[in-house]
């Protein structure tokens, strides 16, 4: 019998498809609990459920990072965040992936997770580049060890904890360790045999929406998407009211019209997100509203902003823009002002560790140094 804690955050709609729904960027950490009352058949699904998992995830170096570790009486961290970023060796390194022995030790498990795997030097990301820290535990049962607390620790930490229940789970325990709200914290299947459906729940709730593409905003003109948000915006000549939604046209003096002949022939009529323009001495002119930030209508990496009847790129916290203007990298976590070592400082994956010059020592703290003596 096992229990699966999975963090679900919002349900997003079933009609989502990849070109309005992109895998946000996450730290991802899976838990199972590999005991003896756990059958090798049942083993091999959970992790057949692992592998569908990462399937569905935008693995990689700047977007999701994926952690597995395994317990029992003991914890074993099969790899850390920083080790694979892509599919198909994380996938590799699942299907290795063995029981261990007796005991659930459940508070052991996540105390570790917190200790060894949600660390810089593991991969995890600085908190300044808001990287959501995600947990899904599975576990045989009821733990065997104090879990309340542990958990309550984690979620303070900022860690979100997902919890899925299979066959006869205890409930009370998921309770105890999910987030709030606990209904979309906590899921629930009778069988193994249906573990493997939770995949596109999981993906529905990893899902960075991309509302303007999906037409569920409430913008007059133009749509910018923002991460899983969107922000108003209004096409040029136009300025945005209070309302943060609506647009309202400018007024333009016609003491600043240099030569007001030019307009006396010209015929407007205003349909609203389309405008079409009619003069004398030119042909019929059209300029429909269009948001250049749809799926298919530019080349950002990460982030698109409408700009005009065109757009900019930008990127996530963390992450600098590239010189072409269109992707990004990584920020260098050594750059002056960025980090906290004492002599030396090691930049990787977005984040850093400390080292000493020859003859010293690094301290306990992992950022001063002392010399030898």
């Amino acid at each position: 019998m096992w229990t699966y804690l999975l963090m679900l955050r919002s349900c997003f709609p079933s009609f989502l498809t990849d070109t309005a729904c992109k895998n946000r960027p996450l730290d991802l950490v899976f838990i199972i609990d590999s005991s003896r009352s756990v059958r090798p058949e049942e083993f091999e699904k959970v992790k057949i459920f692992l592998s569908k998992m990462i399937d569905t995830l935008d693995v990689g170096e700047r977007t999701t990072r994926v952690a597995v570790m395994n317990y029992a009486s003991t914890v074993k961290v099969e790899f850390p965040l920083r080790t694979y970023f892509d599919k198909a060796s994380m996938k590799e390194a699942v299907s290795h992936i063995g029981p261990l022995s007796t005991g659930t030790m459940t508070g052991l498990a996540i105390q570790t997770a917190m200790d060894e795997v949600f660390t810089e030097e593991m991969g995890t990301r600085p908190a300044t580049f808001n990287i959501p820290k995600v947990v899904i535990v599975v576990t045989d049962g009821r733990p065997q060890d104090q879990v309340q607390d542990v958990a309550a620790s984690a979620r303070t930490a900022g860690i979100e904890i997902y919890a899925v229940g299979v066959d006869r789970a205890d409930m009370q325990s998921l309770r105890i360790m999910a987030s709030e709200p606990l209904d979309e914290h906590v899921f629930y299947v009778e069988t193994y045999g249906v573990i493997e459906k939770l995949t596109a729940k999981f993906r529905e709730t990893f899902c960075a929406a991309n509302v303007c593409a999906l037409g569920t905003h409430d913008c007059e003109q133009v749509c910018v998407s923002n991460g899983g948000s969107y922000i108003c915006d209004c096409h040029e000549g136009y300025t945005l009211n209070p309302d943060k939604r609506t647009c309202s046209g400018i007024i333009l003096s016609v003491d600043l019209i240099p030569n007001r002949n030019i307009f006396r022939n010209v015929n407007m009529h205003f349909i609203p997100n389309y405008f079409l323009l009619k003069m004398n001495r030119f042909s019929h002119m059209h300029l429909a509203a269009v948001d250049t930030c749809a799926p298919g209508r530019h080349e950002c990496d990460q982030i698109c902003v409408s700009n005009n009847g065109s757009y900019v790129c930008e990127c996530y916290e963390g992450y600098a823009l590239n010189p072409d203007k269109k992707t990004c990298s990584v920020m260098d976590m050594c750059a002056p002002g960025r980090h906290d070592c004492a002599q030396v400082c090691l930049s990787k994956d977005g984040s850093y560790s400390c080292d000493c010059y020859e003859g010293y020592t690094l301290n306990p703290d992992k950022k001063t140094c002392s010399g030898k003596t």
